[in-house]
């Protein structure tokens, strides 16, 4: 699907024009052009990007191959940029980007992307409801389209957030050998958010310091902002991973006290068994004329062993109380 807009003068004159109209209003340095291709076949892709606009070969072999990282690329007349989108699937515990590429020039905005994005239908509705504001020129419709892309990562770091307070609860609340799982894969959904967000904070820094002439002066405050949210971004991706470093230190913790509690009961019963194990194991010896196992005078010998066992048993557990072992 191909959608374009011509404006001048700050308002939207004309919507989807044909490919001639495009060519001469290309050459009017009163008019502004946007034009978004969102999963265009490769025939419009090579009337626009080759036809109309005459683009770089290598600049539309970036555009059309996916790439998985940010890159800025300054032409003759134009910017190529490639930036990308995130959103959290908190089902598969997985990271889906969304590739914008982008065509800066002085008087057009030409974006590419493979699927629908929110950022681009949001900037699309706002331009047809108040144009003075958004489409002055491509750079400023650039900001704006970035601006409504990064506002995108919040829902799914809402989303994400909420993963980590639910992780948090059962750990503390019922804890199990899962939550070592959930917490590696939710690590390696904040890793990707990092290497997601990292390299778009040097391609927005290098505008926001006026590396590219294209971009005017008095917009940089504007991509300076959008470097100070990419920033907050990062600081909040590398929270939620201490975060999760954590979550997995508690878990740990907990899981080698019950160890230590289990080892603990095992070792009391371990001694509390000594006695009787002691006098089994002494009259149980398999030696002939064993001493004191034959005489009359010994028929209440069962009951005196017994108890003798118990008394020791009992004297062993109050000294195990009185030491604070148990």
């Amino acid at each position: 699907m191909v959608r374009s807009f011509i404006f001048s003068q700050g308002k939207l004159v004309s919507q989807d024009p044909g490919l001639d109209v495009l060519r001469l209003v290309l050459y009017d340095e009163d008019a502004q052009i946007w034009v978004d291709l969102e999963n265009p076949t490769e025939q419009e892709t090579k009337d626009l990007l080759e036809g109309v606009f005459s683009f770089h070969p290598l600049a539309i072999e970036d555009c059309v191959t996916l790439s998985e990282r940010p890159k800025a690329d300054e032409y003759e007349n134009y910017v190529f940029m490639v930036i990308h989108c995130v959103a959290y699937d908190a089902a598969k515990r997985d990271i889906c980007a969304t590739e914008l590429n982008m065509f800066i020039g002085k008087n057009f905005l030409v974006t590419y992307h493979r699927e629908p994005m929110r950022s681009v239908t949001a900037t699309i509705e706002r331009v047809q409801k108040n144009a003075p504001l958004v489409a002055r020129a491509p750079d400023r419709l650039t900001y704006h389209l970035l601006d409504a892309l990064f506002e995108q990562y919040e829902p799914g770091l809402q989303s994400l957030a909420l993963d980590l307070e639910q992780l948090e609860e059962r750990v503390l609340t019922a804890p199990s050998t899962d939550i070592v799982g959930d917490v590696v894969a939710l690590k390696g959904v904040v890793q990707k958010l990092r290497q997601v967000v990292l390299p778009q904070r040097e391609v927005i820094a290098r505008v926001a310091h006026g590396e590219f002439k294209i971009v005017r002066v008095h917009l940089l405050p504007y991509f300076r902002d959008l470097l100070d949210r990419l920033a907050h971004l990062n600081d909040v991706a590398d929270n939620y991973r201490e975060a999760l470093t954590g979550i997995l230190q508690v878990h740990l913790n907990l899981q080698q006290m019950q160890i230590n509690q289990i080892i603990k009961v095992l070792t009391v019963l371990a001694t509390l068994s000594l006695p009787i194990l002691a006098v089994t194991s002494f009259y149980g010896m398999n030696i002939r004329h064993m001493p004191n196992t034959e005489w009359p005078s010994w028929e209440y010998a069962y009951i005196w062993i017994l108890g003798m066992v118990i008394l020791w048993t009992a004297l062993i557990w109050w000294w195990i109380k009185k030491k604070g072992w148990y």
